[in-house]
């Protein structure tokens, strides 16, 4: 099904159908209390009519005895957004292989700027995953690759001091670093770093990278320690322009930061450093469920829907924000 064809679901114009098409993949087993976990069907009451909000329900356990919605406890709790626009931000964020701007969600759902700013950081939260097992194992080849995103603030800065600099590229330090780890036919992971050094990366990949891996990098002098506790280390040197030799190669990696620079520049534009995380997230769960894997739009919708739950956002928008 084509994605204008999905935005035509009645799910995207009544709230009740939203309500009930997010209760299906957050309670696929019935309702749970998210005050106290308490999921027994005979322990837990609908409230229907006028008197209550749509969606209520009512846990019986004696110690609980709280109300609730399938809202609670998630990254839409307590929003006066409309459900059924949530949904429709929601799918826009799954399909969008290089992201949508809060602007462009705010043009085409009819919320204001400062709402649609906040829903998509909050569903940038919901994909955020945490407690993961190592990527690899034997027998399978783990990337290991950094990048820089350019620090549009910084980028000003020098060019009011150096005005002769205006239309010369920065170098490294005036850029933010993203360190990626790629499981080949695998998941993918990004992490925003404060610098490129041994101690950082080494840190990062020990925790995140199975020892039993064929451990693949460029010629980064910050990836020779760490790679000697690998089953194998594999190197390629850019710089002698050797891209490839056999299985070593890092271009997973370089084709994911082709989509992530170009959704970062030609789409989101300005991002705050406090945000980077977040965008991460997101191009990482878009590529972790990506068609090439058999996820279809929908399905990767659904995947997200299930991310909501015990993940919340209280802070205000800055005054200056990212798109």
């Amino acid at each position: 099904m084509s994605f204008p064809a999905i935005l035509q679901n009645p799910i995207f114009k009544d709230d009740a159908k939203a309500r009930k098409w997010l209760e299906a993949r957050v309670w696929p087993d019935g309702p749970i209390c998210p005050h106290c976990g308490n999921s027994d069907p005979k322990r837990i009451t609908k409230l229907d009519g006028d008197a209550h909000r749509a969606g209520l329900y009512q846990c019986n356990e004696p110690e609980c005895r709280e109300q609730f919605t399938v809202t609670v406890g998630t990254v839409f709790e307590r929003s006066k957004i409309p459900l059924a626009k949530w949904l429709a931000a929601l799918f826009l964020l799954t399909a969008s292989k290089k992201g949508i701007s809060a602007h462009q969600v705010h043009r085409m759902l009819g919320v204001s700027y400062k709402s649609s700013w906040f829903m998509m950081h909050r569903l940038r939260e919901a994909m955020r995953q945490g407690g993961l097992e190592p990527l690899g194992g034997k027998g399978k080849i783990v990337e290991a690759d950094e990048t820089y995103i350019a620090d549009s603030e910084k980028k000003q800065f020098q060019a009011r001091l150096h005005p002769e600099k205006r239309t010369k590229n920065v170098g490294p330090h005036y850029k933010r670093q993203v360190l990626s780890l790629v499981e080949r036919g695998g998941n993918l992971r990004s992490f925003h770093i404060n610098e490129v050094t041994s101690n950082e990366v080494t840190n990062i990949i020990r925790k995140n990278v199975s020892r039993e891996s064929a451990f693949m990098t460029d010629e980064g002098r910050h990836f020779r320690q760490v790679g000697q506790e690998f089953a194998s280390h594999e190197r390629v040197h850019h710089t002698a322009k050797e891209y490839v030799r056999g299985d070593a190669h890092v271009n997973t990696l370089e084709g994911y930061f082709s989509i992530f620079k170009r959704g970062m520049k030609g789409v989101y534009q300005h991002c705050g450093e406090q945000h980077l995380h977040r965008y991460l997230a997101e191009f990482d769960f878009r590529y972790n469920n990506r068609t090439a894997r058999g996820i279809d739009d929908v399905q990767r919708a659904s995947l997200l829907a299930k991310g909501i739950v015990g993940k919340r956002l209280t802070y205000r928008r800055p005054h200056t924000a990212a798109n």
